[in-house]
């Protein structure tokens, strides 16, 4: 070693790493998260408008339920993509989630249009799943399956299904969907549930080994 700087000898010096500033509160994936959670009352008001059964009502109720859907589709993205996840979003996101499932599925029983039994299984489920990521959050994140955003898909179609006022061989085809999108939830639960444990049973190895 000669002492001399590096820019004194010709040489160059490394940049200095660039540092990652927080995303703030206020970002577009947060406030989308924050619009699908105001969709949900307005949700409800429209589902249950009039008795519950005027298809122009259901209409208007749908098209907030997939307004709900497609926010949920763009905001994990964007904030995975440009850097704007939160602990408010990690936390917010996922009620949001099961906030506009849970209002429709549990609107659809009240009406008599879904059995409860599907509700539960899914609510149950949906439930279940969100507590349990937060269970192993400090080990590990469980990450989105190819069945979980099947099920996603499944779901929403199905309770869109439900919630229009169909007729004739749509309303015995929302019937199927809907039997798929119970069998992808209480697959891709149980899987999750695998993972889940296999995670704690590694967090438990690890800290053993480090003590």
């Amino acid at each position: 070693m000669t002492g001399v700087p590096a820019s004194a000898a010709g040489g160059h010096a490394r940049p200095a790493a660039a540092t990652v500033r927080p995303a703030g509160l206020w970002n577009i994936a947060n406030i989308l998260t924050m619009v699908r959670l105001l969709l949900v009352p307005g949700f409800v008001l429209l589902m249950l408008h009039n008795g519950g059964y005027d298809p122009a009502w259901r209409s208007f109720a749908w098209a907030a339920f997939a307004i709900a859907m497609i926010t949920d589709l763009f905001d994990g993205h964007l904030a995975r993509r440009y850097n704007l996840v939160t602990d408010f979003g990690k936390i917010a996101d996922p009620i949001a989630d099961k906030a506009i499932m849970g209002a429709a599925l549990i609107c659809l029983s009240a009406l008599s249009d879904l059995p409860w039994w599907v509700t539960g299984v899914i609510l149950f489920r949906e439930i279940g799943i969100t507590l349990m990521r937060f269970w192993v959050i400090r080990i590990g994140v469980i990450p989105a399956s190819r069945g979980g955003k099947m099920k996603t898909l499944a779901q929403g179609t199905a309770v869109g299904m439900y919630i229009l006022a169909l007729t004739g061989p749509l309303a015995s085809l929302r019937f199927w969907v809907m039997a798929v999108a119970v069998v992808l939830t209480v697959v891709t639960g149980l899987d999750y549930v695998r993972q889940a444990v296999v995670l704690r049973r590694a967090g438990r190895t690890t800290e053993e080994a480090t003590k």
